[in-house]
């Protein structure tokens, strides 16, 4: 089974890398079809305690007979790593859907949230989901959206200075779109590449400085500071 997997996830992301995504060396995708592998959110093991770190959470599922094949940061946290926002795991509300005004990324509106449902995975601004909510099975919240229905935040600078690694995530059909910048990027170039490159309607930056990228597929497992929610794939 955990053979299956590598080969697996490792096809979804070279497929992922291929294409005009792989000419530009400044992002590495991975692109997860989730009508065939099972995203998954992660915070805390059986005691309460957060994960904060891929290695202890492959260790916590290899203990159960599984593996861990990808993992994100899936957004941003407070420091008891808790989430800002909303956080759905396994369809049952774990934190409440944040839509308060106040400092930061987060909170620069519009905002986002990036669900999974029967009808598979959607990033929508965050006042719009109370009235999708229903069937969902995982969900988080952050900020800002990158795109709404191919429109880039307005707030963001073409030529801005504030450049970071970043991440987020896109949807295409049945697919979720995830990215990490390998250099620092500014907010605009990060959303036009998911419009013009991947081709997202709609993507959601998940955070900036503690972006981390688990995958054994490409021989990496990044550890930059401890982390809050973790999106995931694990078999089996």
């Amino acid at each position: 089974m955990r053979r299956r997997l590598a080969l697996l996830l490792g096809a979804l992301l070279f497929a992922g890398l291929a294409g005009p995504a792989a000419a530009d060396p400044r992002f590495t995708v991975v692109k997860i079809d989730l009508r065939r592998e099972g995203l998954e959110l992660f915070l805390r093991d059986d005691a309460g305690v957060p994960f904060k770190r891929f290695d202890r959470l492959d260790a916590w599922l290899r203990e159960r007979g599984r593996q861990l094949g990808f993992a994100m940061n899936a957004g941003m946290y407070h420091e008891d790593f808790s989430p800002v926002g909303l956080l759905v795991r396994d369809g049952r509300e774990e934190s409440p859907l944040n839509l308060a005004d106040g400092a930061g990324n987060f909170f620069l509106k519009p905002n986002g949230v990036f669900l999974v449902s029967d009808a598979g995975p959607r990033v929508v601004e965050s006042s719009e989901y109370p009235a999708l909510a229903k069937g969902v099975r995982l969900a988080t919240q952050s900020g800002p959206l990158l795109l709404r229905r191919g429109v880039v935040h307005p707030a963001f600078i073409p030529h801005s200075d504030s450049r970071k690694i970043r991440n987020g995530v896109g949807v295409t059909g049945h697919t979720a779109v995830f990215v990490i910048s390998e250099v620092p990027v500014n907010f605009h170039e990060f959303a036009l590449y998911f419009r013009d490159v991947l081709h997202c309607r709609d993507a959601l930056y998940l955070d900036g400085t503690v972006s981390a990228l688990h995958s054994p597929a490409l021989h990496r497992s990044d550890f930059v500071r401890e982390l809050g929610p973790i999106l995931g794939v694990a078999s089996p």
